[in-house]
């Protein structure tokens, strides 16, 4: 939360802020690529930081700005004019006046566009609205006069009504001179094609198991089972936070005991398990499970199709995926059910369909597909 009591939507429970993490764990193809950039003189005014939830995009937007604006704009010449000396870190020290500012939230030449507080409502905005746009326009205009570089963080995109997506473009169209756009999206292709084509793409990629674990440690976060939380984390340190919050690693061990009795149902579980998404303040639940339901079924798909899929996340998955994936023809029934019960899902839980039955008729669903994959 920030001083006032206020939530902040790009924070993830448990980790420290992205402003705060100075380093960033796996990703040095991506910072490579924006240093040569920068180092050749062919800085883009616009960057889409880009990959899966959780890779460390906003932590790299958070590095730039550090590093833009605390290098002076001539760093590296010599003092007769020798070509500039190319950085090879985005690392700006700790005690560097910008860091502080950054830290304090009290630099004046960052604009940071996120969902905003409804003091009506006294809760987020579910979307990035034009009225913050408009803020940020207003900002750099008056930020103008004192020189130098500037920056704005856009996280994420994603969020962003169509209004403030539209008048955002038309910022990135016409950029303010000395302004640098670190924009982080985590499904680039529902952005405005405009807007993308735009900006230059730094792509993040998912994190290998050493460099996840790396990156849980450093965020404060040691939980057990880490091993198997990084299989169900697909490379993504937020994912893996946020599974260590909930429980998750519990809650797929209940899926995969409960679809161990397939295919003869255990109703009286499956019942309990769906109960579970449905008591008074459980929308995290619901997610969670929505999130681990989906990810079974992926992996059920990867099974029939590869042979295995990977490393066991709960004791017995293994087993249990090689016998109702057994081969590539069931890996493509389930890769079919995978996708249309993905979005008859999100569809449920857009009209707000009661979570218990929402998640009874997946169970219900996975129980007959599994009837006719062992009957077959």
């Amino acid at each position: 939360m920030t001083e006032d009591g206020i939530p902040e939507p790009d924070r993830v429970e448990g980790a420290p802020h992205p402003r705060d993490t100075l380093h960033l764990i796996g990703q040095r193809g991506a910072e490579a690529i924006f240093l040569d950039a920068y180092a050749a003189g062919r800085l883009h005014h616009a960057w889409l930081l880009t990959g899966p939830l959780g890779v460390g995009k906003a932590t790299l937007a958070w590095r730039i700005v550090r590093f833009l604006l605390a290098t002076p704009e001539n760093a590296g010449g010599g003092l007769f004019g020798d070509a500039p000396v190319a950085p090879e870190t985005l690392d700006i020290d700790p005690d560097h006046p910008v860091v502080r500012r950054i830290r304090a939230g009290s630099e004046g030449r960052l604009f940071v566009l996120r969902r905003a507080w409804d003091e009506d409502k006294k809760r987020l905005k579910t979307v990035i609205t034009v009225d913050e746009v408009r803020r940020m326009r207003t900002f750099l205009h008056m930020s103008a006069a004192d020189g130098g570089r500037r920056a704005v963080i856009v996280d994420p995109a994603d969020e962003m009504n169509t209004a403030a997506a539209n008048a955002l473009l038309k910022m990135l169209e016409e950029p303010p001179h000395g302004v640098t756009f670190l924009i982080v999206s985590h499904q680039p292709s529902r952005l405005l094609p405009t807007i993308r084509s735009r900006c230059r793409e730094l792509r993040l990629s998912v994190l290998a198991p050493g460099d996840l674990a790396d990156a849980v440690e450093a965020a404060g976060a040691a939980p057990e089972g880490s091993d198997a939380l990084a299989v169900l984390a697909s490379g993504s340190v937020g994912e893996a936070i946020r599974l260590a919050n909930l429980d998750g690693l519990a809650t797929y061990g209940s899926i995969v005991t409960l679809f161990g009795t397939l295919p003869r149902l255990d109703r009286p579980m499956a019942l309990k398990l769906a109960e579970s998404a449905a008591a008074r303040g459980a929308e995290d639940r619901l997610d969670l499970l929505l999130t681990l339901m989906d990810l079974f079924l992926a992996r059920l798909a990867r099974t029939g199709a590869l042979g295995t899929a990977g490393p066991e996340a709960a004791p017995g998955e293994a087993q249990l995926l090689a016998r109702l994936s057994p081969d590539p023809a069931a890996g493509q029934r389930w890769a079919a059910l995978h996708q249309s019960l993905g979005a008859r899902a999100r569809h449920g839980h857009a009209v707000n369909l009661d979570p218990a039955a929402l998640i009874l008729d997946m169970v219900l669903k996975i129980d007959e597909a599994a009837r006719e994959t062992v009957a077959g």
